[in-house]
């Protein structure tokens, strides 16, 4: 919280200086605290309604916490419980047994599915959401019907989860990978919707104005005042869903919608643990190569900034 008042006397400037106090005091501020307490005690103090406010607050959300913890039957016990079940699973699961690396070659093939129904997925809703990212941004998009219906939208879609999408596209489309990429397409294509929206609406105007002060029309100021600012936000969060989206496919994939996880749901359901260790340690090395080169890619495309110490 910060507040402005006027202080005179201070090293920097005159009586009329207008001086931004905030909670993280200055030296200067510190030195002359009581001072300052005396001349401006309303600062200092606070307002009490303000103060009873954010007590009931807390204690209105500490009850909330009490009361979902009783009503969902959470128990320590329980937990202490399933974290000693937990490790005799870990014992079952490694090391992977020789039949198991018999199937190595028929995990990677699914695998690689896998990592292609995330990559489609996540691309081609980053293709499709980029022009509804500019109708659903308020400094674009000056018409507010068409505002309003494209961010309740996007709501709409996005409200629906990702295995939610797949089972849908298995009715419509049958099963398979093909049912995944649409599944991670819709879900996605929301959300891209929505993020894009924000970066918009979050640059800085003074380049926009600039190219409308030459004469530039809506789409000149679109795409040499505003693009050169979001690509590499947009070029992040793409990057960021196609590393998510790969874990997302293992899980639609239980369901019928191609990948690694019809595998991995097998597994468990039969109680091969071993099958289970191997499965998820190529998704997690699957994960952390992406993560890698995603992180590349970002570079290249936002430039290398050194940070001084």
């Amino acid at each position: 919280m910060s507040v402005l008042v006027q202080m005179s006397g201070g090293p920097d400037g005159p009586m009329s200086t207008t001086r931004k106090v905030r909670s993280a005091l200055g030296p200067w501020a510190r030195e002359n605290r009581r001072e300052l307490e005396k001349r401006h005690p309303a600062v200092f103090a606070g307002s009490p309604t303000n103060r009873a406010i954010t007590v009931a607050v807390v204690l209105g959300l500490f009850g909330l916490l009490v009361f979902a913890l009783w009503r969902l039957d959470f128990s320590f016990a329980r937990i202490g419980a399933g974290i000693g079940q937990l490790a005799h699973f870990l014992t079952l699961m490694v090391p992977p047994s020789s039949g198991t690396w018999a199937r190595f070659w028929l995990f990677l093939h699914s695998l690689g599915e896998t990592v292609a129904i995330s990559l489609l997925g996540t691309f081609t809703a980053a293709v499709l959401a980029f022009p509804f990212g500019f109708l659903a941004a308020k400094n674009v998009m000056t018409q507010r019907v068409l505002h309003f219906f494209t961010r309740r939208g996007l709501d709409t879609i996005r409200g629906v989860d990702t295995l939610i999408w797949a089972l849908i596209w298995i009715n419509v489309v049958g099963l398979g990978p093909f049912a995944g990429i649409l599944a991670i397409m819709s879900s996605d294509f929301g959300s891209f919707g929505k993020l894009f929206s924000e970066a918009v609406e979050a640059v800085d105007g003074k380049p926009v104005e600039g190219v409308a002060s030459t004469g530039g029309s809506q789409l000149a100021r679109i795409r040499f005042g505003i693009l050169p600012q979001v690509l590499p936000v947009f070029a992040g969060q793409v990057l960021y869903y196609f590393e998510s989206n790969t874990r997302s496919a293992t899980i639609i994939g239980i369901v019928g919608a191609g990948g690694i996880g019809m595998y991995l749901t097998e597994a468990i359901r039969t109680l091969e643990w071993q099958q289970v260790s191997l499965l998820v340690l190529m998704i997690l090395v699957t994960v952390a190569v992406i993560d890698q080169i995603s992180s590349r890619i970002r570079f290249a495309v936002i430039g290398e900034r050194r940070i001084e110490t």
